[in-house]
C-alpha cells in the first residue's frame, strides 16, 4: 500500500471514528426536521392583538379599518387628542392614528400622522395608506359626480394560468422552488466546506504543535501528507452527506405516506386538476419537484463538493501550515469566506431573476463560487457542456492551487515561532 493511501485510510478512520462525527451524522437530520416543525408550530401561533386607537375628525374613514387576528382598531374621534397621545406615551395603546378634518381631499392626504412608539412594518403602513387612499379615491369620484358602481363593474381582475407546451398544467412560484433546492444543496457545500476545512487546518496546526509533523515528514513528502489529509477528510464528508441523503429520502417517503401524496412523476399530459383540490395542490408541486433534474443535481453536487472542498481546502491546509495556532489563522480565513459569500448572493439575486443570464452564468465558471451558483443554475436546466467547462476550470484550478499551497505547506509546516505575513507567504511560493 503507497504512503498516500495509508495517509488516506488514517485521516478517514480518525473522523469516522470521532465521536461528535458519529452523533451529528444520525442527529442532523432529527435535529432539521425537529427544527422546521418546531417553525412550523411557531408560524401558527397567534400573536398578541395590537390596539390601533383612532382620532379620526373627518368620521370618512373608520369603518373602513377592519380588526384582524393581529390589530384591533378602536374609535376614539370624541375624546381629545392630548389624552390619546399621553395614551400612547404610557404604552396603554399600540398607536394612534391621526386623520384630521379637511375639506381638500389632497391636502388631508399629507397631513394624515401616525404616532407610536415603536416602528411600524412597512407592510402594515402600505395596508393603511391603501385603505385611506381607497376611501379617498371613492370620495373623489363622487365630487367628480363619477359612477362609482359602473367604475367598479368595469375593473378587471386577471389571473393567469400557467401550462406547458405538453399541455400539463404549471404551477406560479416554481422558480421559488427550483432556487429554493439549488440553494439547499449550495448552502451544504459552503457548510462542509468550512467545516471539514477548518478540520484540515485544525489537524495540521495539532500536528505542527505537537511537533509530531517533524517526526511524519522524515518519512512522507510534505504533499503527500497534504493530499492525503485533504483526501481522506473529503471521503468522510462525502459518506457523511450520503448518510444523510438516504435519511432524509427516507423521512420524505414516510411523510409522504402519511399525507397520500404520490412521489412518481405523472405521465405527460395528465390531469391533475382533482389532486390539486383535494390536497390545496400540494400534489401538483410534489410532481413539478419529481420533474427537475434531481439525480443530475445529486450527481453534480458530489462532484462541485469535492472540487469545491479540494479547492478551499488546500488553501487551509496552507493556512494550518503557516501558522501555530488558530487565533493567527483568522487573519487569512476572511478571503476564504469571502467567496462563498458572494457565491450565495449572486444566486438569489442573479439566478432568481435570470439563471441563465451573464452574471449567473459567469460566477457558475468561477471556480470560487462555482459550486454554489451552477447547482442553484442546474433546477432552470443547464447544458452539459457548460457544466463540463466549469468543472474543467474548477478541477484545473485545484490543481494549480494546490500546487502553490504544497509551496506554502512545505515551508510553513516547520516554521515556529513567528507569525507569516503576506509578503513572507508570498516569498516562499519561489523556494
Amino acid at each position: 500500500m503507497s504512503i498516500l493511501s495509508l495517509i488516506i485510510k488514517r485521516e478517514f478512520i480518525a473522523k469516522v471514528r470521532n465521536k461528535s462525527f458519529i452523533v451529528m451524522t444520525f442527529l442532523s437530520p432529527l435535529l432539521m426536521v425537529g427544527l422546521a416543525a418546531f417553525v412550523g408550530y411557531l408560524s401558527t401561533m397567534k400573536s398578541d392583538v395590537k390596539e390601533i386607537v383612532i382620532h379620526d375628525e373627518s368620521g370618512l374613514f373608520y369603518n373602513d379599518f377592519k380588526n384582524s387576528e393581529e390589530y384591533n382598531y378602536l374609535d376614539r374621534s370624541k375624546e381629545s387628542l392630548a389624552s390619546l397621545k399621553g395614551s400612547i406615551n404610557a404604552e396603554k395603546f399600540e398607536a394612534l392614528l391621526v386623520i384630521p378634518k379637511e375639506l381638500d381631499n389632497k391636502k388631508l392626504a399629507s397631513e394624515i400622522k401616525y404616532i407610536s412608539n415603536e416602528s411600524p412594518s412597512p407592510d402594515f403602513v402600505e395596508e393603511l395608506e391603501a385603505t385611506i387612499a381607497k376611501r379617498l379615491t371613492k370620495s373623489n369620484f363622487e365630487i367628480a359626480k363619477l359612477d362609482t358602481l359602473a367604475i367598479k363593474n368595469a375593473e378587471a381582475k386577471v389571473s393567469i394560468s400557467l401550462s406547458k407546451a405538453s399541455g400539463e398544467k404549471n404551477v406560479k412560484g416554481l422558480n421559488y422552488i427550483k432556487v429554493f433546492i439549488g440553494a439547499g444543496f449550495g448552502y451544504l457545500i459552503m457548510m462542509f466546506i468550512i467545516i471539514y476545512g477548518n478540520m484540515v487546518m485544525r489537524s495540521v496546526i495539532e500536528e505542527k504543535t505537537n511537533r509530531i509533523i517533524e517526526i511524519i515528514i522524515s518519512s512522507v513528502k510534505p504533499f503527500q501528507l497534504m493530499m492525503g489529509k485533504i483526501i481522506g477528510t473529503s471521503m468522510a464528508g462525502v459518506l457523511q452527506f450520503v448518510i444523510w441523503a438516504i435519511l432524509a429520502g427516507t423521512l420524505f417517503f414516510v411523510a409522504s405516506l402519511f399525507l397520500g401524496i404520490n412521489i412518481t412523476p405523472p405521465a405527460a399530459g395528465m390531469a391533475t386538476t382533482a389532486a390539486e383540490s383535494s390536497i390545496g395542490g400540494m400534489q401538483l408541486y410534489v410532481n413539478e419537484i419529481t420533474q427537475l433534474p434531481l439525480i443530475t443535481l445529486v450527481i453534480c453536487f458530489l462532484i462541485y463538493f469535492v472540487g469545491g472542498y479540494f479547492l478551499y481546502s488546500s488553501i487551509y491546509a496552507a493556512i494550518g501550515a503557516a501558522v501555530d495556532n488558530e487565533t493567527d489563522s483568522q487573519q487569512f480565513l476572511l478571503p476564504i469566506i469571502l467567496p462563498l459569500m458572494l457565491a450565495v448572493y449572486v444566486g438569489f439575486f442573479s439566478v432568481l431573476n435570470d439563471p441563465h443570464g451573464t452574471v449567473a452564468t459567469t460566477f457558475s465558471m468561477i471556480p470560487l463560487t462555482s459550486p454554489i451558483v451552477m447547482l442553484m443554475r442546474i433546477p432552470f436546466g443547464v447544458p452539459w457542456w457548460e457544466i463540463l467547462i466549469s468543472l474543467a476550470i474548477l478541477f484545473g484550478t485545484f490543481f494549480l492551487v494546490v500546487w502553490f499551497a504544497a509551496k506554502i505547506y512545505r515551508i510553513g509546516i516547520l516554521m515556529y515561532g513567528k507569525k507569516p505575513t503576506w509578503k513572507e507567504m508570498y516569498k516562499w511560493l519561489k523556494y
